[in-house]
């Protein structure tokens, strides 16, 4: 009699702790791509993590992309996704409060939330590499689409999220959607359902862009066409995916008539969209601008509620 209460206390507490552990949010680093890395050029690999004594993290040299996956605790997902890319001039990544910070937030919210460390325009990684930053984000949409059932996704409620420069390359996914970049045997779409981009480097415009974007992205001397073709504000159609845009008016690494011009370009094509504009804040604030109370994580939850993306009735 004794075996059998101490065998059933065992299996009460082996439940409890397995439900206790199912239920925390415990990231998982996957590798992007089974196979070779598309356009790879063969080399060291001299991927640098750097941690700030704040304990921010940003990545420099990303040879091997990854998709660092945070699912929300048992019972409380959603069905809805975002891959966020985070922002660093296409120079490093950002790779917390860009990244990681804002992936367990939506986590908590019940939002399958998925870190991409891409790789960065490098002729010493990538053959290609204006392609390889859109190569990396559309395999991330494609592998989970692929992986939904096993994450508790919905495969039509998959977004895209990107600040700063990984505002671009977020951007770039949602209106250079028509042509997979990568291996897609599937056919799954490579386009985002909708997107979040907080201040986005959108445009190639001088008067507007972010200079330093750009040139590492298509080199000092891009011609006229290449920038044209990246300045996505010029590329937005009728199939452009909605859109949630934060920026401040005093930000003066990417100014905010990037969003603006973007945000344009969206409703002249009746895209369902919403712009969001602080007074101050500056550049690169990441879930915080200190200088509201707003919060713009919560207004961007009720955007994707209001616009049925998180399983909700439109309203």
């Amino acid at each position: 009699m004794k075996l059998i209460l101490a065998g059933l206390l065992l299996g009460v507490l082996f439940a409890f702790s397995s439900a206790s552990v199912y239920s925390q949010t415990r990231p998982m680093e996957l590798p992007l791509y089974e196979g070779p890395v598309p356009n790879e050029v063969a080399g060291k690999n001299e991927e640098h993590l750097e941690v700030r004594p704040n304990k921010s993290q940003s990545i420099t040299k990303v040879r091997t992309p990854t998709l660092t996956v945070f699912l929300p605790a048992q019972g409380k997902a959603n069905g809805t996704a975002v891959v966020i890319c985070p922002g660093g001039g296409y120079a490093k990544l950002a790779f917390s409060h860009e990244g990681t910070d804002v992936a367990r937030k939506f986590a908590e919210q019940g939002v399958a939330a998925f870190v991409l460390k891409y790789r960065l325009p490098d002729a010493t990684v990538s053959s290609k590499p204006e392609v390889a930053p859109l190569q990396d984000a559309q395999r991330a949409l494609l592998v989970v689409r692929q992986r939904a059932k096993e994450w508790g996704v919905n495969p039509e409620r998959v977004g895209i999220m990107g600040f700063s420069a990984g505002g671009h390359l977020a951007s770039t996914a949602g209106t250079h959607f028509t042509q997979a970049q990568v291996a897609n045997p599937q056919n799954l779409s490579v386009k985002p359902d909708f997107m979040l981009l907080l201040y986005p480097v959108i445009s190639g415009d001088s008067a507007m862009s972010h200079k330093g974007s750009f040139s590492n992205l298509l080199g000092k001397k891009p011609t006229a066409e290449k920038l044209r073709e990246y300045s996505n504000e010029r590329q937005v159609t009728a199939q452009t995916p909605p859109a949630f845009l934060v920026h401040a008016s005093d930000d003066k690494t990417v100014p905010v008539h990037n969003s603006l011009v973007f945000y344009q370009a969206l409703l002249q094509h009746n895209i369902p969209a919403e712009l969001h504009l602080y007074q101050r804040g500056g550049h690169g604030f990441g879930l915080n601008n200190k200088t509201t109370k707003d919060d713009w994580f919560a207004s961007c939850l009720h955007w994707l509620d209001s616009n049925s993306l998180l399983g909700g009735t439109r309203k």
